[in-house]
């Protein structure tokens, strides 16, 4: 068993939102959110208290927004409202589903979903609601991974499951380089060494420098989620 030696209790998970659009390139595909709901309904119902954060590139990445005249600051601003138009789509979909879920923006915008505390986040889990957390961080320059990263601290998960559409991380781009081969388990310093792309350097370091495990795995497969929570030797584990 690939697993982390403890049991998952709480864990921050993190989605693409590029895989929210399917095979479409922006927008958001019914069935892969209804897909994505009924896995993280399945582990909901086992007990696990489930963070969400989910970036927004399926509508507006704020760097590509910079190739059109706009500037970083405001593109990153529409970035982050880029994630709360999917954050509540998936909140809906999971409570017409029967789950709990409430959204918390890391910038005011009440009544389109509470302002993110700590303290909020974690009441709710404990109550046994889904919490997604949508804006990142609440600051431009900062990327999604960077959000999830500082959240899944804050909240003290158990790690940070990131939902990506490959299987791992491998030694080059599986869909270029066919000789690429999947690491199992992957230290921060390696994946620094060898200039892997699996989050920017930001987000690894807070990970690093505060023992948050990460575990790569494709997300649109489904059962994998709850294979992962298993502890299946499935995608890659980052310690």
């Amino acid at each position: 068993m690939n697993t982390l030696n403890q049991p998952y209790h709480r864990v921050l998970l993190k989605l693409s939102g590029e895989s929210l659009a399917a095979s479409g390139k922006h927008g958001i595909d019914a069935h892969r959110l209804s897909a994505y709901v009924q896995d993280i309904k399945e582990a909901h119902e086992r007990g696990i208290e489930i963070a969400i954060v989910i970036g927004g590139g399926n509508i507006f990445r704020g760097v590509t927004g910079t190739y059109t005249g706009i500037d970083r600051y405001s593109g990153d601003q529409m970035g982050m409202l880029a994630t709360v138009i999917n954050s509540l789509a998936l909140c809906s979909a999971l409570r017409h589903a029967g789950v709990h879920a409430d959204v918390l923006t890391a910038v005011r915008m009440e009544p389109v979903g509470e302002f993110y505390s700590k303290w909020k986040a974690d009441s709710l889990l404990r109550q046994g609601h889904v919490v997604i957390l949508s804006c990142g961080t609440g600051n431009p320059y900062f990327t999604t991974d960077t959000g999830a990263a500082l959240r899944g601290i804050e909240i003290e998960a158990d790690a940070m499951l990131k939902g990506t559409r490959v299987d791992g991380i491998y030694t080059a781009d599986p869909e270029k380089d066919p000789t690429a081969t999947k690491f199992d388990t992957i230290s921060y310093d390696e994946i620094y060494e060898r200039k892997l792309k699996v989050m920017d350097l930001t987000a690894s370091t807070l990970c690093r420098e505060n023992a948050l495990p990460i575990v790569v795995f494709d997300m649109d497969k489904p059962g994998n989620l709850q294979a992962v929570l298993r502890g299946e030797a499935i995608g890659t584990i980052v310690r």
